[in-house]
């Protein structure tokens, strides 16, 4: 069976992991140590960004960044096709979610959906821009002009693109801030964790005290200035990044091998998908294939189980707009309607950094029965 997760961790790196986690245990210093403070060191050299702050999840880092930028009382636009965490992260930093649309290409918003959107509401303060599945759309640095020229922050989030890149410049290191999510099943994990990347010296000083229940400086003593949380990252976790993001470049090449195969198999047999070409490389955590039949996304995934294949959670079968959790926050459907319509139509195939040749085979010939 081929299954949409694996956890890329040898033998040998993990009897690694094990050998620190004593040396950390022995040490006393769980966190905010050692560990932590090289993680973060190569994870902003990764990115290209002045700092990296790490934090205990990405939906965390969200919160944080929109907290810092005044998100509060103020109006967030951000895609409806979105994981709960991004509007959550709105909602609890007290502002008010304004839904975008997202193009049938990408799967994301573009230039055009954001213009509409400031248009419409020209009290939207900053935009929270999901690189879903990875994907960073072509147009993405005229948003990024966009928001300068209007005085709009923007916020990544980048719990999909880790090592997504457009135009030489990797997510995460566009905008005022980036959140990273290492959640097991992402391209690279800390078990649990993530990461706020950013060029100011000013917003990675205020992470570091709200992820330290406001505690500021070097000196955690007994004071309090920011109404933080414990939102820390443990030592052993940084230590495990580290050895992830060492061979993070590798793990994408075998994603992208698995596409690269899989593309014109796609394209010959007229099934769309969401283009990557036009990125100098795409993280491929999700690779987004649309479906045109009337067969429904769970009936396909009795289809393909029964060929041996584990369809990857998708992007996202129900937009936020529709969850019940969200339904206080006001839309006009107009607004969502290609979400609303592509949503429930999309398919990711299990690719991951351990799927092999034979693998793909496997995908493709099942992808040739159900969908075609």
């Amino acid at each position: 069976m081929i299954n949409p997760f694996y956890l890329d961790l040898t033998d040998r790196e993990i009897s690694d992991i094990q050998e620190k986690l004593g040396e950390i245990l022995h040490g006393g210093n769980l966190i905010l140590a050692k560990y932590t403070d090289e993680f973060e060191h190569e994870f902003a050299g990764y990115v290209g960004s002045k700092y990296a702050v790490s934090l205990n999840s990405c939906t965390s880092a969200l919160e944080v960044l929109l907290t810092i930028k005044g998100a509060k009382d103020r109006r967030v636009a951000v895609p409806t096709n979105t994981n709960f965490a991004s509007v959550a992260a709105i909602l609890r930093a007290g502002g008010t979610p304004v839904y975008m649309d997202m193009t049938i290409d990408y799967f994301v918003p573009n230039l055009d959906i954001l213009k509409f959107t400031v248009e419409k509401h020209p009290d939207v303060a900053g935009v929270l821009w999901v690189h879903i599945g990875g994907i960073i759309p072509p147009d993405f640095e005229k948003v990024v002009e966009f928001c300068r020229q209007k005085h709009l922050f923007l916020i990544e989030d980048c719990a999909h693109a880790h090592g997504s890149e457009l135009n030489g410049i990797k997510a995460g290191n566009f905008a005022d801030g980036g959140a990273f999510s290492f959640f097991p099943t992402k391209v690279m994990t800390t078990t649990e964790g993530g990461m706020i990347t950013t060029n100011s010296e000013k917003v990675a000083s205020r992470v570091k005290s709200f992820r330290n229940q406001g505690k500021r400086g070097g000196n955690y003593g007994g004071l309090h200035y920011d109404l933080g949380n414990s939102w820390r990252m443990s030592e052993i976790e940084a230590y495990m990044g580290l050895v992830q993001l060492v061979k993070l470049d590798e793990m994408i090449v075998v994603r992208r091998q698995a596409v690269d195969v899989l593309m014109p198999f796609l394209k010959e047999s007229k099934i769309d998908f969401c283009e990557i070409s036009h990125m100098g490389r795409a993280s491929l955590y999700k690779f987004i294939i649309r479906i045109e039949n009337e067969v429904t996304v769970g009936e396909l995934k009795e289809k393909f189980k029964s060929r041996g294949v584990v369809l990857g959670g998708s992007v996202y079968e129900v937009p936020c707009h529709m969850q019940p959790v969200f339904k206080d926050v006001r839309f006009d459907p107009e607004d969502v309607k290609v979400a609303t319509e592509l949503c429930p139509k999309h398919i990711c195939p299990p690719i991951t950094s351990g799927t092999t040749s034979e693998d793909v085979r496997q995908i493709a010939t099942a992808i040739g029965e159900c969908i075609r």
